[in-house]
């Protein structure tokens, strides 16, 4: 695929009440020289919105934030989504917290979670780049994770990223202009990721059995306004193509947004490490290693509904749930 040279990356914001270190050349960001032990003023809040907005991805260091400030923070940021539905239906949950998603290896009794569990295998695709929520009819927003054990240095379990803005805006002219012009709509399904990452514990799973986040393929970013590719692992098909065409696109655009140059993977050093990300211009994925076995890695995530004009996509406005028991 030819491509363009030019990246079209906005000017670098500035910043009066916080640092930023970039870690890439278009995306993700540290931040350092905030206090989270004290009440965050208005000017402090808004100038991390604007670098997460810029950035898509930031990193904040030691942030000795427990559950309670974690959930108040993540506030600021919009409605929270919340674990009632899952629990309704059934499933353990080990956390006080509605707010608090466990995306752990520890069991609701304190054990470490066996991979080769039906839970472990359907964690298994969290380790495909994806977006949060995009099968749901109304998708993540902002994402906010929030280390509270973690396995020694050298056992693996970073967390990567991937650039989504930028992948888009460096696609070939020919492939953008199409893009546009067809206007393509994405179907999005968790068992369709799942069953791709885990396809002999799935083997008996057809997602087409089920309802599907619609979603379209190319849109706006508002918050920076710039065109984004709203893609992941959970897209099962494009509409309106043959499922070779439609696997066919998806895999060149796909593999072109995870390709080196548009992701960036973040270590987890110290418990109270922090990283909020922008679903919607950013996919993520679990860096796996051999502390799955081994050693606890208890993370939790607060999730911020998406409030754009395009938060439910062509979805009805309900609240059902894929992966419910």
């Amino acid at each position: 695929m030819s491509t363009t040279t030019t990246v079209t990356t906005p000017n670098t914001p500035q910043f009066s009440h916080i640092s930023v270190k970039p870690l890439h050349s278009t995306f993700a960001a540290e931040i350092s020289g905030v206090d989270f032990t004290s009440p965050l003023g208005d000017e402090v809040f808004q100038e991390i919105h604007k670098a997460v907005t810029r950035y898509g991805v930031v990193v904040f260091r030691s942030t000795g934030l427990n559950d309670e400030g974690h959930i108040d923070f993540s506030r600021k940021f919009g409605e929270l989504d919340d674990v009632t539905p899952y629990i309704t239906k059934g499933r353990q949950n080990r956390l006080k917290h509605i707010e608090l998603f466990d995306v752990s290896n520890v069991e609701a009794d304190g054990t470490i979670l066996n991979p080769d569990s039906s839970r472990g295998q359907a964690n298994r695709g969290n380790d495909l780049f994806h977006v949060d929520s995009s099968f749901n009819p109304r998708r993540a927003g902002y994402s906010l994770l929030l280390a509270h054990e973690l396995p020694p240095r050298g056992m693996g379990g970073h967390t990567a990223f991937a650039d989504t803005r930028t992948a888009f805006e460096t696609l070939s002219p020919e492939l953008k202009e199409e893009l546009l012009a067809k206007d393509y709509i994405a179907c999005h399904s968790m068992f369709h990721s799942r069953k791709l990452a885990a396809p002999e514990a799935f083997a008996h799973l057809n997602p087409l059995d089920y309802g599907m986040g619609r979603h379209k393929l190319v849109q706006r970013h508002e918050a920076s306004d710039r065109m984004n590719l709203y893609i992941a692992a959970h897209v099962h098909h494009i509409e309106g193509l043959s499922p070779e065409k439609s696997q066919e696109l998806f895999d060149k655009l796909y593999n072109y947004a995870k390709r080196d140059e548009n992701t960036v993977e973040i270590e987890w050093q110290s418990v109270g490490d922090l990283v909020i990300w922008d679903n919607t211009c950013t996919m993520h994925r679990a860096v796996g290693g051999p502390f799955l076995r081994k050693y606890k890695r208890d993370m939790r995530r607060t999730t911020v509904h998406d409030s754009s004009s395009t938060a439910w996509g062509l979805n009805e406005h309900t609240d059902v749930r894929q992966g419910l028991p």
